[in-house]
């Protein structure tokens, strides 16, 4: 897609790359862990251009009516404290991203990244906001959940939201539902972008391999 993003007023929004949506956690999402690397690059190139970077997580109480136990749809993941709550170890977290907790409430299922708050009790549309941001790029886990529901409260809330395609993978608990969130966030008013294209609006800023910084953060306990 050849489109001119204004970067200036724009953020990074990353949902839930935590052990439990990777291969091997409770609610594992097929190759969820391949989109590391590429989610890697965007924070860096986001990084290195001066903008916001925000990462969520699902930080679930042990009883919640988000989990079967407890008349949900979801078997029990995230859960506050866990390793399966804690980033994927490959996955950088620099030392300024704001980290949106989010799925905290036990009476409620908060998928959107709006439903969170940061460490300070703010909402991310405030945070947002009170950055002057205009525009949020969205990736992460999962296209059907999360980043659907992150995607269309940004369209409510007056942002401009474009999907980073090369940057989610979907849960698809029935087959297509990737293909239909994505198709639902176009036709709500957002737009799609891979790293080649938004690499180029930033003139060739390039986010290499990992360094060591922001490691600290990788667990989200």
């Amino acid at each position: 897609m050849d489109k001119t993003y204004k970067m200036e007023k724009a953020a990074l929004v990353v949902a839930d790359v935590q052990n439990d949506f990777c291969p091997g956690g409770a609610l594992q999402i097929t190759d969820g862990d391949k989109i590391v690397p590429v989610l890697n690059r965007y924070i860096k190139l986001f990084r290195e251009a001066g903008l916001s970077v925000f990462i969520t997580r699902d930080w679930h109480p042990p009883k919640t009516i988000h989990f079967i136990a407890f008349g949900g749809p979801w078997p029990p993941h995230c859960v506050q404290g866990t390793k399966g709550a804690e980033f994927h170890p490959e996955f950088y977290v620099p030392k300024e991203a704001i980290i949106i907790s989010k799925g905290d409430d036990p009476n409620t299922d908060s998928y959107s990244a709006f439903d969170g708050k940061d460490e300070r009790g703010k909402g991310l549309a405030d945070s947002l906001r009170e950055k002057g941001v205009r525009r949020i790029f969205v990736g992460g886990l999962a296209t059907d959940y999360c980043v659907k529901q992150t995607t269309l409260d940004g369209l409510k809330a007056g942002f401009e939201v474009t999907v980073l395609e090369d940057g989610v993978r979907g849960v698809d608990v029935k087959p297509g539902d990737s293909e239909r969130a994505i198709d639902e966030m176009k036709r709500s008013g957002a737009d799609t972008s891979t790293f080649e294209n938004i690499e180029k609006e930033k003139g060739g800023a390039r986010g290499g391999t990992e360094d060591t910084e922001g490691r600290a953060k990788r667990k989200a306990g």
